[in-house]
């Protein structure tokens, strides 16, 4: 079949393809559909579709068509049809007279050119620049003919129209995206700049740099890079990043910067290298205001090393440089009695002493102590130091005059509260072979804490190996409680005007499987501190209410002194225990005798008054061991329910050698009458110092001159005796 138009008329049709407005617009899709409509009026085809190509040439898709919707489509991925893709790119078009039989078409027969009744068939390139864009297709059903010349001919003519009517719109788009890219430069709130590495100058710059330097762009477009901010104030910095861009590398970093209305701002930018097509090379530099996010990071950075209630630096950031230190001193503290205090009084209140503290510190320290000296808090009430080698002249000077002043009292309002710090110093690089410094100012810590006078101590070697010693005791003493390894002793107490045995004290002993037997200055301040003082203290106190009724039963007449500790004590629930130990062993009112210390009863004043009184309503009486060592008032001891006083042995040891000792028991034993409260001398140890308790009247007395603590078997031989003595006389 030959063309149907003659030369002029397949000249005015390509002229009405070529001058048509959806070409002129570069609109490839109208376009299309024009050329289908031309192809399939004037030339003899049943189908024009045009098939558009991605970029990767790996899909294509239909744009227009004229003719009936095929049964089957196109392969859509053309990796399916390799073959017929390679002879497009090698001779542009297929002429297949019987698409069928033709090896060109093969990858198509049996999926879309049978399923379509696909007789001949015309494909033409869309082609821009050596790429294929697209596809012209021309097909006829059914029949089986050749393509004339001049069908070809024509149909690469409307194929180039559409090359140029798509790079036309390839050619807009561009131009509408330089356009929207330019204006997105100039509004965007990132500073763009273009650097001439060649001749080092910038020669373009959007306004977001005024805006965030508050330097005109007039003053940097077209000049030296010297004249940026960045040049002027980090010169170093800034030939370092030039050297780099100038090696093709990419460059990234943070700065700060102080700009024209002297502010402080941090600026974070990207600087990429390239190359012009002229050969230049250039720099493009992108940069955006980083202030706000370098500060909330610094916040952040802030709070994660600082401790929110003090600002002084935290346990997480003080443990980092402490690691890193191999000489120095560490410098531990604490506030002694502070917990009690928090309970009593408050957190808030608490909290507020803890500030001051810590403002103390960081004022002593600033003072006193060069960088890189630093103070943390570092537990609840634990504060640190580290302090550099050279820190150590006159160290023992500041730090006596560190705990004057953060022993000054702390006034809130009306009321001020007496602080008592514990400190501890460690040498660094004399421990960090043997144990960690701050387990070695945790110990020197403890033993600071009982030491007499001013409560500092150095950690030695001898402290690590109590130490060491201690953890032993500690770990048989998890193993004593469950074994029962325990038992009591228990000490007489003597009526010095009846001369009767009166009563006892429970005393516990510890029978060690490899030291022996135990007495409780081994064991019992390790058991406080490591919380198993309240196992071992309900043991004891059943233990004794137990043997107390056994003795009643049989008609022993004794009370029975318990010691309770301040744990114990203060522990919340020895009310209930007592009153259940009483209610299963119905000894006699008034028999059952709590001690506790007197320095241990004024940790909390409120809380032990209304302990003792609750107490007291049971029937149980209230002691106060080592009586004179402590700090309470006549006050304190009118307002609590006491039954006893028992005068520390400190002051009998010596009384008939030490004219002071006389006289503070004769004012205690007067004070006593005072008040109607029965008193007990601890320690007697020979005939004088009883006589002179008999003879002012000290209700009773126990010691080495009556009797040690004695197994129960004993204690009972030895009250069994005296009774025999006294009816014999």
């Amino acid at each position: 079949m030959g063309i149907s138009v003659n030369r002029g008329e397949y000249r005015r049709l390509l002229e009405s393809l070529t001058n048509s407005e959806a070409k002129q617009k570069g609109n490839f899709v109208a376009t299309a559909d024009l050329a289908c409509r031309l192809l399939s009026e004037h030339l003899n085809v049943e189908r024009v579709s045009v098939l558009s190509w991605s970029k990767d040439q790996n899909i294509q898709f239909e744009v227009a068509r004229v003719g009936s919707q095929p049964d089957v489509c196109r392969p859509q991925h053309l990796v399916d049809v390799g073959n017929y893709v390679a002879e497009l790119h090698q001779h542009l078009h297929i002429d297949a007279a019987d698409a069928v039989v033709d090896f060109r078409l093969s990858e198509l027969r049996d999926h879309y050119l049978l399923p379509n009744n696909i007789g001949s068939l015309l494909d033409i390139a869309i082609r821009i620049n050596g790429h294929i864009e697209g596809v012209v297709c021309l097909e006829r059903l059914g029949d089986v003919a050749a393509w004339g010349e001049a069908d070809i001919s024509f149909a690469s003519h409307v194929a180039d129209q559409l090359a140029l009517t798509l790079a036309t719109s390839n050619a807009y788009y561009q131009d509408e995206m330089l356009s929207l890219f330019q204006s997105a430069i100039e509004k965007s709130r990132q500073i763009t700049l273009l650097v001439n590495l060649n001749k080092q100058t910038v020669e373009y710059v959007n306004g977001a740099h005024e805006i965030i330097t508050g330097i005109p762009r007039d003053r940097i477009e077209g000049r030296s890079l010297a004249e940026l901010a960045y040049f002027k104030q980090h010169p170093e910095d800034a030939q370092q990043v030039l050297a780099e861009l100038l090696q093709g590398n990419v460059v990234r970093q943070i700065f700060s910067l102080t700009n024209s209305r002297d502010e402080k701002i941090w600026v974070k930018f990207f600087a990429s290298h390239f190359v012009s097509p002229m050969g230049k090379q250039y720099a493009l530099v992108s940069a955006e205001d980083y202030t706000e996010t370098k500060q909330n990071q610094q916040e952040l950075e802030f709070y994660a090393w600082h401790c929110s209630l003090t600002g002084l630096y935290n346990r997480t950031y003080f443990k980092r440089q402490l690691d890193r230190m191999t000489d120095g001193k560490l410098v531990l503290l604490n506030l002694v009695g502070f917990k009690r205090y928090n309970d009593t009084y408050g957190h808030e209140r608490g909290d507020q002493l803890l500030v001051e503290i810590a403002r103390r510190l960081k004022h002593f320290t600033d003072a006193r102590f060069k960088p890189p000296c630093m103070a943390a808090r570092i537990g609840s009430d634990e504060f640190a130091l580290l302090l550099d080698s050279d820190s150590g002249q006159d160290l023992d000077i500041h730090i006596n005059k560190l705990y004057q002043q953060l022993s000054h009292p702390v006034a809130f309002g009306s009321e001020s509260v007496d602080v008592r710090p514990a400190i501890a110093i460690v040498d660094i690089g004399a421990v960090t072979a043997i144990a960690s410094p701050l387990t070695c100012a945790d110990i020197a810590l403890q033993h600071a804490k009982k030491k007499q006078g001013m409560p500092i101590r150095s950690f030695t070697s001898d402290l690590l190996e109590a130490f060491k010693d201690d953890s032993e005791i500690e770990r048989d003493l998890i193993h004593a409680i469950r074994k029962k390894q325990f038992e009591l002793y228990y000490q007489p107490l003597k009526d010095l005007q009846t001369q009767r045995y009166i009563g006892a004290e429970a005393l516990i002993r510890w029978h060690h499987p490899k030291r022996g037997v135990l007495y409780p200055g081994t064991f019992i301040e390790i058991a406080e501190q490591k919380g198993l003082i309240n196992a071992i203290g309900s043991w004891v106190l059943e233990a004794a209410c137990k043997q107390l009724y056994l003795w009643q039963h049989h008609d022993i007449s004794l009370t029975m002194h318990v010691n309770v500790s301040a744990r114990q004590f203060f522990g919340g629930n020895l009310y209930e225990q007592v009153w259940d130990l009483l209610t299963r062993y119905p000894i006699k009112h008034r028999t059952l005798i709590l001690e506790i210390t007197e320095t241990e009863l004024m940790e909390d004043i409120r809380y032990a008054t209304n302990l003792c009184q609750e107490l007291a309503e049971l029937g149980v009486g209230l002691a106060i061991d080592d009586f004179g060592t402590g700090y309470s008032s006549m006050r304190y001891l009118k307002q609590f329910p006491i039954s006893k006083l028992k005068i520390d042995r400190s002051f009998i040891s010596d009384l008939t050698i030490s004219h002071q000792s006389r006289e503070i028991v004769s004012a205690i034993i007067a004070m006593a009458k005072a008040l109607n409260i029965s008193l007990t001398a601890e320690g007697v140890e020979d005939q004088e110092q009883e006589m002179f308790l008999t003879e002012n009247l000290c209700h009773q007395a126990q010691g080495f001159l009556y009797s040690p603590a004695l197994r129960e078997a004993d204690f009972s031989h030895f009250i069994d005796l005296q009774s025999s003595s006294s009816i014999v006389h």
